[in-house]
C-alpha cells in the first residue's frame, strides 16, 4: 500500500504541475517554463517518494524496468493502477481549478493534452509524433536505468533524471505536448474528450515501445561497460 500510495502521489502530481503549468499558466512562462514544470515535477517527487517506490510514475519506466528484469509482472501491474488513477486524479484537480476561471472553455483551451496534425501546436505529422515518442521515451529510459544501476552516484539520479525529462520537453512540446509517459497523457485526455481520446493510442503505444527498447539493452548490457 505505501509503494501504491507513493506512485498515485507522484504521477497525481506530475500531472497536476506538469499539465498545470501549460493550462494555468502557459502564456507566461512559456515552452520553456512548461518545461521546467514538469521536470522540476519529476525531480521533487523523485526525493520525496523515491526511497519508497523508486518515484516511476510512469508505466513507461515500470515497463522498461521489468523488461531489464529489475521488477516481476505482478509489481509492474500494481504500480500500472497506482500511476493511472493518479493521473486521472491529478488531471481532474486540474480541470476543477482551470473550470474556476471565468471563459475556461476544456474543449478549446484543453487540459495539456497529448496530440498531433493539423490544429494540434507545431501541427506535425503522425509520423514525427511516432519516432519522436519512441525515441524520446527510449533516451529517457537509457537515463533512468543508469541512473538507477548499483554502480552510479544514485544521490544525483532525480537531478539527472529531471533534467532530462525537461530537455526532451524543451524540444518535442510543439511535435506531441510530449507525452512518454502512458499515464501522463490519459489523464487529461479523459476530461479533454475528442480528438484527444482518438489520438491517445500513440501515447499509450509508443512510450512502452521506446521502453521496452530501453529495458532490453539493459537487459542484455548492451549499455553496461562491466557486461561481457
Amino acid at each position: 500500500m505505501k509503494i501504491f500510495a507513493a506512485e498515485l502521489l507522484g504521477t497525481l502530481t506530475l500531472v497536476l504541475f506538469g499539465c498545470g503549468a501549460a493550462v494555468l499558466a502557459g502564456e507566461h512562462v512559456g515552452q520553456l517554463g512548461i518545461a521546467l514544470a514538469f521536470g522540476l515535477a519529476i525531480v521533487a517527487m523523485a526525493y520525496g517518494i523515491g526511497p519508497v517506490s523508486g518515484c516511476h510514475v510512469n508505466p513507461a519506466v515500470s515497463f522498461g524496468a521489468f523488461v531489464a528484469g529489475r521488477m516481476d509482472a505482478r509489481t509492474m501491474l500494481t504500480y500500472w493502477v497506482a500511476q493511472f488513477i493518479g493521473a486521472t486524479i491529478g488531471a481532474g484537480i486540474l480541470y476543477l481549478i482551470a473550470t474556476g476561471k471565468a471563459g475556461y472553455d476544456v474543449a478549446v483551451k484543453g487540459l495539456g493534452q497529448n496530440g498531433w496534425g493539423e490544429g494540434y501546436l507545431g501541427e506535425y505529422t503522425l509520423a514525427a509524433a511516432i519516432v519522436f515518442e519512441i525515441v524520446a521515451t527510449f533516451i529517457f529510459l537509457v537515463v533512468i536505468l543508469g541512473s538507477t544501476h548499483v554502480a552510479a552516484p544514485t544521490a544525483m539520479a532525480g537531478l539527472s533524471i529531471g533534467l532530462t525529462l525537461t530537455a526532451i520537453h524543451i524540444v518535442g512540446i510543439q511535435v506531441t505536448g510530449v507525452s512518454v509517459n502512458p499515464a501522463r497523457s490519459f489523464g487529461p485526455a479523459l476530461f479533454a474528450g475528442g480528438e484527444a481520446i482518438s489520438q491517445l493510442w500513440l501515447f499509450l503505444v509508443a512510450p512502452l515501445v521506446g521502453a521496452g527498447l530501453a529495458g532490453m539493452a539493459g537487459r542484455t548490457g548492451l549499455l553496461d561497460k562491466d557486461a561481457a
